[in-house]
């Protein structure tokens, strides 16, 4: 999995939690706030961290958001600053603007405004988020606990073909493969010899790391 850039507008719990894990991922993070209390608490852990209002032109066109694979903006509590750095992001020539808002009013919005992929902290958090942003193959991520993971894999080129005993996941990487859908159908006991097709998305519980493992060496 190649490095991407990505810029973070609000360094509050979730930007936080989002700019740190793609940090961890190994991506450059561009972070933003305007408070210097919020920027400090992850500049050291982020490829670069800026004191700026995404709600200022001139601050905006300053960041070279044009340059970023992805732009995230966090900001929720203040609509008006959300959309606001939204179409401030657009103006300045971003590729991808992802924002988070707070209720499905707000995200009526910031669609209109030019958003491209609207999160709600509630159904996404800043984790699963960074997956979805720099994995090739994994389709959806979720915790079950500290230790375990859910996630649909779509299956990789090289894996198409094999059986899931072929693959021998739990045995390798303690994954459990508990269903396999193929288009609209969802099998829920996939034989262990049945071999796996292009397009087949693997749903399993894995502990924590593995799936990001998986997605590095597929990638």
């Amino acid at each position: 999995m190649s490095a991407k850039q990505f810029a973070i507008i609000g360094m509050g719990r979730f930007g936080r939690s989002l700019a740190l894990k793609l940090s961890s991922l190994g991506h450059d993070v561009l972070a933003v706030d305007k408070s210097e209390d919020q920027i400090e608490f992850v500049a050291s852990d982020v490829t670069h961290a800026v004191i700026a209002d995404a709600t200022d032109e001139h601050d905006v066109a300053s960041l070279g958001l044009g340059n970023f694979d992805a732009v995230v903006v966090t900001i929720g509590s203040d609509i008006r600053s959300s959309v606001m750095a939204v179409m401030l992001a657009q103006d300045a020539g971003a590729k991808l603007i992802v924002a988070k808002a707070t209720d499905e009013m707000h995200s009526k919005i910031l669609n209109k405004i030019g958003a491209n992929r609207i999160v709600m902290p509630e159904k996404d958090m800043g984790e699963r988020l960074a997956l979805r942003l720099v994995s090739t193959n994994v389709m959806d991520f979720m915790e079950l606990s500290n230790e375990y993971t859910f996630s649909e894999l779509l299956l990789p080129a090289k894996w198409q073909g094999k059986s899931l005993r072929d693959l021998d996941l739990r045995a390798r990487y303690g994954a459990n493969v508990v269903a396999v859908r193929s288009g609209d159908k969802l099998d829920i006991s996939p034989r262990a010899d049945l071999p796996l097709q292009e397009g087949d998305k693997l749903i399993m519980i894995a502990p924590r790391g593995v799936v990001e493992k998986l997605d590095n060496m597929l990638g």
